[in-house]
């Protein structure tokens, strides 16, 4: 069998299974995953690159073998198909569910080429290459089907050893039919998934027609030309137009804000400065008030000088003990180098001639008393 002949590839190839969007709940997405740094690193096969499966006849697999769980070498074989164009997260969920519908599941993966979905759908934005590529590089695939039919058959069922399909359960009306899957479903072989809201590629399209200018504005941007966006001159010129007054606009807006900003700025540092010149100017008149106020340290000051200046002024009265005239010690006498007793005494001199005395001390005077007697 294909499975048994490439079950090395597939052991690598083994992931963990995880429980579907539908099995978690919102209240339950807060319990933290473990670090692991296992993963692929290669991207799955295309089928023509698989060696050709065992000749041996291939008996599916019932839902409730499936669901119960299937030995290593014989994985439920599921296949999910489309179009997969701008691949997006729908999408990537979508093969998720495909692939945790059963504890084992090889998950095979068809993708329309581009003639058919042309055909049948429209005009895609990636081609069938790129498409099949970003297939390959999703995670939970294992394998891929390039140029998928459209209507699956019961000859490329059995070519590829199908047991399930998986798709959302709403019916898919194309090629002239209700509901394409509407066979598979009478076979008991589809296995519903839930399709994602919110986004597809019909949506993401839809995006960019809505916004046109904006996008073709972006890459005019990035360097493209109006020929290479499928543009005239004139909207050229209009678009650089538009991208001027915006970048002047939002340099306006820029200056607006930072200029608030500035101002809020200006307007806490003045309430600061208010309230420190508050603070400060109490202060101030505090300290004034301290030393030239009615009781003040400078009315002390005064008052302490001024007493201290009448003081000074005026004049010491004796001590009561202090000793008399008569019981005072003579003061010393001094005389003139050139002035003794042997020498004559001279005639005194006027009082206005404004001469020097001899003699300095009253005892001399006593000497000379003495010697006249």
């Amino acid at each position: 069998m294909e499975a048994e002949s490439s079950s090395g590839l597939l052991l690598t190839r083994k992931r963990r299974r995880e429980p579907s969007a539908t099995e978690i709940d919102d209240g339950e997405r807060h319990v933290k995953i473990p670090r692991c740094t296992v993963g692929l690193k290669h991207p799955a096969p295309f089928a023509d690159e698989l060696e050709p499966a065992d000749m041996k006849p291939y008996e599916r697999v019932s839902m409730e073998e499936a669901k119960r769980g299937t030995p290593v070498n014989r994985p439920v074989r599921v296949y999910a198909d489309g179009i997969f164009d701008v691949f997006h997260s729908g999408h990537a969920r979508a093969l998720m569910q495909a692939k945790c519908l059963f504890p084992n599941t090889h998950l095979i993966v068809g993708v329309c080429s581009d003639d058919l979905t042309h055909k049948y759908k429209g005009f895609t934005v990636m081609n069938e290459d790129e498409r099949y590529d970003a297939v390959t590089h999703c995670r939970y695939v294992d394998e891929v089907v390039k140029n998928a039919p459209w209507t699956l058959t019961p000859e490329f069922l059995a070519k590829h050893r199908i047991d399930f399909v998986a798709h959302d359960d709403i019916p898919y009306s194309s090629a002239g039919s209700d509901d394409v899957y509407k066979h598979i479903k009478e076979a008991g072989m589809f296995a519903p998934t839930q399709r994602t809201e919110g986004i597809s590629t019909s949506d993401i399209i839809t995006r960019i027609v809505r916004d046109y200018d904006v996008y073709a504005r972006r890459n005019l941007q990035r360097g493209y030309t109006a020929k290479e966006l499928n543009g005239s001159f004139i909207n050229e010129k209009k678009y650089n137009l538009q991208e001027r007054v915006d970048k002047v606009k939002r340099k306006v807006r820029d200056v607006e804000e930072k200029s608030k900003e500035f101002v809020q700025k200006v307007e806490e540092k003045s309430i600061d400065l208010i309230q420190k010149w508050e603070e400060k100017s109490r202060e101030f008149i505090g300290n004034f008030l301290q030393m030239f106020g009615p009781e003040g340290a400078l009315k002390h000051m005064l008052k302490e000088g001024k007493g201290r200046m009448l003081q000074a002024i005026s004049p010491r009265h004796s001590p009561e003990n202090s000793p008399s005239r008569e019981e005072r010690s003579p003061s010393p006498t001094f005389r003139l180098p050139f002035f003794n007793k042997t020498s004559p005494s001279p005639s005194p001199l006027p009082h206005h001639s404004g001469a020097r005395g001899y003699l300095i001390s009253e005892d001399d005077d006593d000497d000379d008393e003495d010697e006249e007697n």
